[in-house]
């Protein structure tokens, strides 16, 4: 299964990043850093906000971009309406680079949300150190510790997209206190996307909490039928980055 090769990877990773870096080290640096960009007034003050995505592979489809400039389709995104900006850093299946986070964050002032696979709390205390503002949580993979993950997350100043795929992700999202919440299109166990679970799930997403579409929107007829159910923020990657003028993608996407 795809997860369990990342997840692998992703320990081994963690753990290399224990030896380099010390928690003591991470907080001294991040409390010299400014407050972190407000990602949930960002993509909550429009009706149809896109959470634009800088992402150069994925274990389904592999390289999608053949020239990456991570900072330039950043600046593009800005200029092109994006409320926030999401950032793969995940190197071995996402052509990720933890140093494109911090880049773009000295190029653009839109908040960014850190994409990646977050499974031990030093990553979360990395995520604010690299400068991202937001984080995002797999309720699948964090299970019982995701309320722990949040309030962590939450005490860093950086705020929580918390993904979840299933009813009873769903209802350990809610009860763990999630506020923002991306409902994944695709399932992580096998990669197969299908756009009906945002519908499916949308409805029983309380009013004061945050529905984000994830995954499988390529087309503006995809976010007119998930605005239809409910859902007003879309974090779009693939659609983005593969075309052949992004700017005007983002655009046909936001319906502008």
């Amino acid at each position: 299964m795809i997860l369990d090769l990342i997840l692998a990877t992703k320990s081994e990773e963690v753990a290399e990043l224990k030896k380099k870096i010390s928690l003591a080290a991470l907080q001294e640096k991040i409390s010299r850093m400014e407050p972190c960009r407000d990602f949930r007034t960002a993509i909550s003050i429009n009706s149809c906000a896109v959470i634009a995505e800088v992402k150069g592979a994925s274990p389904s489809r592999g390289r999608l971009v053949k020239n990456f400039h991570p900072v330039e389709i950043a600046e593009i995104y800005e200029k092109n309406g994006a409320a926030a900006i999401s950032v793969l850093t995940d190197g071995k299946y996402f052509a990720g680079k933890n140093e494109y986070l911090t880049q773009i964050r000295h190029k653009v002032c839109l908040p960014l949300l850190r994409k990646d696979f977050i499974i031990d709390t030093r990553q979360i205390y990395e995520t604010r150190a690299l400068g991202a503002d937001a984080v995002l949580l797999i309720a699948a993979v964090l299970k019982d510790k995701l309320g722990e993950f949040i309030a962590i997350a939450a005490g860093l100043g950086l705020q929580q997209l918390v993904e979840v795929h299933t009813h009873s992700e769903l209802r350990d999202a809610l009860a763990a206190g999630a506020e923002i919440i991306g409902i994944n299109n695709r399932n992580l166990t096998n990669f197969v996307t299908d756009i009906n679970a945002c519908r499916n799930l949308a409805p029983f997403i309380p009013p004061d909490r945050i529905a984000v579409a994830e995954s499988g929107i390529s087309r503006r007829k995809d976010i007119e039928t998930l605005l239809n159910a409910g859902i007003h923020v879309f974090l779009i990657g693939e659609a983005l980055v593969t075309a052949n003028d992004i700017g005007k993608k983002l655009r046909e996407l936001r319906g502008s």
